[in-house]
């Protein structure tokens, strides 16, 4: 029998399958100068997106990675999101 093949962008490192997913996100902005009512009103968060790999997802966060050693266990370009950031997650098809 022949194993299907996902139809999901996705790496297999030690015998764990991780996918990868675009990950919009919104990012405090801030303004330390003086400024009147209308300017301060005019301060928005910033839309963010990142694309990573899912590594690890519980209630209150998300933690990501963009680069691994192949073979090995060991990850690079780490981040960790707190959910209420978090605008949408997609999962990248191949």
């Amino acid at each position: 029998m022949i194993a299907k093949k996902s139809k999901y962008k996705s790496v297999v490192i030690k015998k764990k399958r991780y996918y990868f997913y675009k990950i919009t996100w919104v990012d405090p902005t801030g303004d330390s100068g003086h400024a009147n009512a209308h300017d301060s009103l005019g301060l928005t968060p910033s839309k963010m997106v990142t694309h990573a790999y899912l590594f690890y997802k519980d209630k209150k966060n998300i933690w990501t990675f963009g680069s691994y050693e192949d073979g090995d266990e060991l990850f690079s370009d780490r981040n960790v999101f707190p959910i209420g950031c978090i605008v949408k997650m997609e999962r990248i098809l191949l």
